[in-house]
């Protein structure tokens, strides 16, 4: 399972190896692993296979769709899939199957991947933990004892043990690359309007995102290509050419790096601190030159949770007793928002989005840690619950402002701590600066081999098969 997709699309492509092959293997995984990481919610044994054959005849004929085709993935359970049910994490979704699929759903599967099932996260991606979920906490794979971070933590952590060659998660305020920095992986948030969120049940329209999980760099760009364009239908997004981001990574340029320590190195862990140093000394001799940037940065939450609890309001005043307690108090305390208090974050928002442009002008790319802290403790946050939200806010902290701002960013591995938990590289781009993005973070993880590091539970046989959540393990068609 080490294999990259890019690898996996040229053995694929002839005829090497078999999509019903790999399907079946990573179908075997999840059985094995997911009772002790609880990745997955749902997972589509009969109708991955049944995409997999159909993907191994296509291939067979000829009609090759490109990388993603016969590649197995997994979709977080915010995204609508048709006949599948879409439960946000939640008991007041679960038993809801969408009729249609996300824009994002079409767009992989016409791509040719295969579709492995829904994959767990903090309930309605009001959080970056993972901890809070209808179907049970996730945990990490480098160490179970851990959290995987959210929202996504399901998808990263089924990325980083194997259980899938790459995931789609959703980013609101880094919770795509906040769990990919805690499990090793690579997460990429696109610029705002790149990718539709049609279909995606939004914890905040201004501020939602959807983009990729991977094990490389590349894969990333792969799984970019395929979802990345215009939607008509989705008045979010944005008609902007997309580029060939496989050709734009290999470009050698160097680039101006800016480095943001002001805010975004307050109160770093030092194991952080100190993988954070090595990866920027090796990051100044791929570029033309590197220095400090300071940036004002945004911190008010007003505007998500205000746009949080407009999607939940009838919901909460129907069914209170079916969120659970921590999600329900987060999505309330955005109810007295005033519609002019509403009017002015949007203003501010926007304004923000525009002024960010001028930094681009001094620099090509910002650079920070993803997260200021390693995960946290499962145990931890359960015998200290008051922890939770200052946990998750702390995680989120270096991540949030790329939201606000609607800027593309990655995160990569760059290290790990003493005790073996992964730290992780961010890389934030000007609007539509995806390449570039792309282009440095492949050049990092050329130079280095943090991404070849695999958690030992993804080789360890003897892996636990008790039930980490109510879900367990749940096969359907």
């Amino acid at each position: 399972m080490q294999e990259s997709i890019l690898g996996l699309a040229t053995m694929l492509r002839s005829k090497s190896i078999s999509p019903v092959d790999l399907t079946e293997e990573c179908l075997a995984r999840i059985e094995r692993l997911n009772p002790t990481l609880n990745a997955f919610v749902t997972v589509t044994a009969d109708a991955a296979l049944a995409q997999a054959r159909e993907a191994e005849a296509e291939i067979q004929r000829g009609n090759w769709r490109g990388p993603l085709h016969g590649v197995p993935i997994g979709i977080k359970d915010l995204i609508d899939t048709a006949g599948i049910r879409t439960t946000a994490a939640s008991g007041l979704f679960r038993d809801r199957v969408p009729t249609e699929d996300a824009q994002i759903v079409r767009r992989v599967k016409d791509a040719g991947a295969v579709l492995l099932g829904k994959q767990n996260l903090h309930e309605f991606a009001y959080g970056g933990s993972s901890m809070v979920s209808y179907f049970g906490e996730v945990h990490n794979p480098w160490d179970p004892a851990y959290i995987a971070g959210g929202s996504s933590g399901g998808s990263a952590a089924a990325v980083a043990a194997g259980l899938g060659y790459g995931a789609i998660g959703t980013d609101t305020a880094g919770s795509i690359r906040e769990p990919a920095a805690l499990c090793g992986v690579v997460g990429l948030k696109p610029t705002y309007g790149r990718v539709s969120v049609r279909g995606v049940i939004p914890l905040s329209v201004s501020l939602d995102h959807v983009g990729p999980i991977t094990r490389t760099v590349a894969d990333a760009a792969v799984i970019l290509q395929a979802i990345a364009g215009f939607d008509a239908q989705d008045s979010r997004s944005a008609d902007v050419p997309v580029p060939d981001y496989l050709s734009g990574m290999r470009e050698k340029t160097l680039r101006r790096i800016g480095v943001l320590r002001p805010f975004f190195f307050d109160d770093l862990d030092s194991e952080v601190e100190s993988a954070l140093k090595q990866a920027l000394s090796l990051l100044g001799g791929m570029s033309a030159e590197m220095h400090d940037i300071e940036l004002s940065v945004p911190n008010d939450r007003t505007l998500q949770s205000a746009e949080s609890y407009a999607y939940h309001a009838e919901f909460v005043a129907r069914s209170p007793e079916r969120y659970q307690p921590e999600t329900l108090r987060r999505i309330r305390a955005g109810q007295n928002v005033s519609a002019a208090d509403l009017l002015a974050r949007r203003h501010e928002l926007e304004l923000s989005r525009r002024q960010i442009g001028e930094i681009f002008e001094k620099v090509d790319l910002l650079v920070t840690a993803t997260t200021p802290i390693p995960a946290p403790s499962v145990t931890e946050l359960k015998e200290y619950p008051e922890r939770l939200r200052t946990r998750e806010l702390l995680l989120l902290r270096n991540t949030r402002p790329a939201n606000v701002w609607g800027l593309p960013a990655i995160s990569i591995p760059c290290g790990f701590t003493q005790t073996g938990l992964p730290i992780g590289l961010q890389i934030i781009g000007p609007h539509w600066g995806e390449a570039k993005i792309l282009q440095l973070a492949d050049a990092y993880e050329q130079a280095t081999a943090w991404h070849k590091s695999v958690p030992k539970i993804a080789s360890d046989t003897a892996a636990s098969s008790q039930p980490a959540g109510e879900s367990g393990f749940k096969a359907s068609c």
